[in-house]
């Protein structure tokens, strides 16, 4: 089992816990607790090759997704007393999750043959498409689309791993210097609360309200 392959295993175990974690706290059956595990997983991953055209799609072709997807829910049940009351469990792993996919998504469009920029866009739909989902599906507005930095986060990292790869630094170095990027933001973002600026009032605002 090479880094890569243990990687995107590990991101899916993570996503697919913050997804169970969710549907636990919505009150879900089992099954919609697998489903919203599921689609957390491979969600963006999904939506990735679907965009790229590659066949087959990740979870099509290696069934070890769903039983690391099935595992993740089990645990989730297994140890939900201690984990759904803890505030930061579900960031931690949602940051693990999306710190792992950015790395992996960016270099698949990569290696796909895509232009830079775009294999950056495929970092971050990797990473942040299967939380919005998950977010959509249980009825909560997604990360995304809040104050906090969360996509932005990921456009950093995969950002980081094109200059890492166009300097051929060593493969291994490049996974961890990408996902301790994205991780590293998170956590000061969410600590500091640091966050982008909205679109209150236009030039224009301040010349109408005087009159």
């Amino acid at each position: 089992m090479n880094i890569i392959y243990s990687l995107d295993i590990i991101g899916t175990f993570s996503f697919a816990i913050s997804g169970a974690i969710v549907a636990s706290k919505k009150k879900f059956d089992l099954f919609g607790v697998i489903i919203i595990a599921f689609v957390t997983a491979v969600g963006g991953g999904m939506m990735r090759d679907v965009l790229i055209n590659y066949h087959p799609i990740n979870w099509i072709g290696d069934l070890n997704y769903i039983w690391t997807i099935l595992a993740a829910v089990v645990f989730t049940f297994l140890f939900k007393s201690k984990i759904l009351p803890l505030n930061k469990t579900l960031f931690l792993f949602d940051t693990i999750g999306i710190a792992v996919f950015t790395m992996l998504g960016t270099e698949k469009g990569l290696n796909f043959g895509l232009q830079p920029f775009i294999a950056v866009v495929m970092g971050v739909v990797s990473a942040v498409m299967g939380g919005v989902l998950r977010d959509v599906l249980t009825q909560k507005t997604p990360l995304i689309f809040k104050k906090e930095i969360y996509a932005l986060a990921c456009f950093i990292g995969a950002f980081v791993f094109i200059l890492l790869n166009s300097l051929k630094i060593n493969h291994n170095l490049q996974y961890i210097l990408t996902i301790l990027t994205v991780f590293t933001i998170r956590i000061i973002a969410v600590k500091y609360k640091l966050e982008l600026p909205k679109i209150k009032d236009d030039i224009f605002t301040n010349k109408y309200n005087n009159k």
